[in-house]
């Protein structure tokens, strides 16, 4: 029996019938097609998702529930208890996996072992925009110390990175639960983003992301806080070489100029004259 290559790791949680078979159905058509499509429902009491899922005749598909809710970040790390795979399909229930995807992102990881993470580019459903991210893993190390440098659901990840290294998602941090796994692994693998659109991600005011914006905000702090103190040497590259914005206020209240500088080098320059200010905001990318 052909060992399993791509566990692709997809938890629903009271999902839209149509964004589900749409995520459903562009995994099931990928032109790489040695994979497992775990599937976990975390919404147990909703059984029109077990329907849904049952109306796909693929092997591939793997349904499990968890008999209360779990949480996304628990759901996560049982879908990776149950994958066989070599590397990990990151996928959420609402977005929509281009067809190339699992054979780029096999192909890259499989010609760089060094690399533990692979994402892409992405584009919007309905929309003609696409969101970059740095590529190499110098500029995506350097770009966690601000934020996630690794579109999520784009990511296809080694699993023997995550075991040898004993690191999954940690509850603590939901919902920034994927940029505190990218920053525990800063310094146990590379990482790297296909500069091309692989996904596409659904926008809609129903995610996490759109629901849950303060509880993000803190714990992207709390990321922040041990990413920089676990790596001080990129996070004071980052504040040298990074461009930042700095704000120039009359009395700390009147507006009076904004420029683009680099790193911190302008704080305090004006530390003389008590009514002018100068604000350096967050590094940017």
């Amino acid at each position: 029996m052909t060992p399993v290559k791509v566990s692709v790791l997809m938890p629903i949680y009271n999902t839209n019938e149509k964004f589900l078979r749409e995520a459903i159905e562009s995994i099931l058509a990928q032109t790489f097609q040695n994979f497992e499509l775990l599937i976990l429902n975390d919404s147990p009491d909703n059984t029109h998702l077990d329907e849904i899922v049952s109306s796909y005749n693929d092997p591939r598909i793997v349904y499990a529930k968890n008999e209360k809710n779990m949480g996304i970040s628990k759901s996560r790390n049982k879908l990776m208890k149950m994958a066989k795979g070599e590397y990990f399909a990151v996928f959420d229930h609402d977005d929509v996996s281009l067809p190339m995807r699992f054979e780029k992102q096999v192909a890259y990881l499989d010609s760089h072992p060094e690399v533990g993470v692979c994402g892409s580019f992405f584009g919007l459903l309905n929309k003609n925009k696409i969101t970059k991210k740095p590529v190499s893993s110098d500029l995506i190390e350097n770009a966690l110390m601000m934020g996630c440098a690794v579109h999520h659901p784009s990511s296809m990840i080694r699993a023997s990175v995550l075991k040898d290294n004993n690191i999954e998602y940690e509850e603590e941090f939901t919902p920034a639960e994927d940029y505190a796994l990218w920053a525990r692994l800063i310094g146990k693998t590379k990482f790297y983003n296909i500069p091309e659109t692989l996904i596409l991600y659904r926008m809609h005011d129903m995610q996490t992301s759109q629901v849950q914006k303060e509880k993000m905000k803190c714990a992207t702090e709390k990321i922040h806080a041990f990413v920089r103190h676990d790596h001080p040497d990129i996070w004071k590259k980052v504040c040298d070489e990074v461009p930042c914005i700095a704000r120039v206020k009359l009395f700390n209240i009147i507006p009076v100029a904004k420029f683009r500088t680099t790193g911190y080098i302008y704080k305090g320059v004006l530390k003389y004259i008590p009514f002018l200010t100068i604000k350096v905001k967050e590094c940017v990318a």
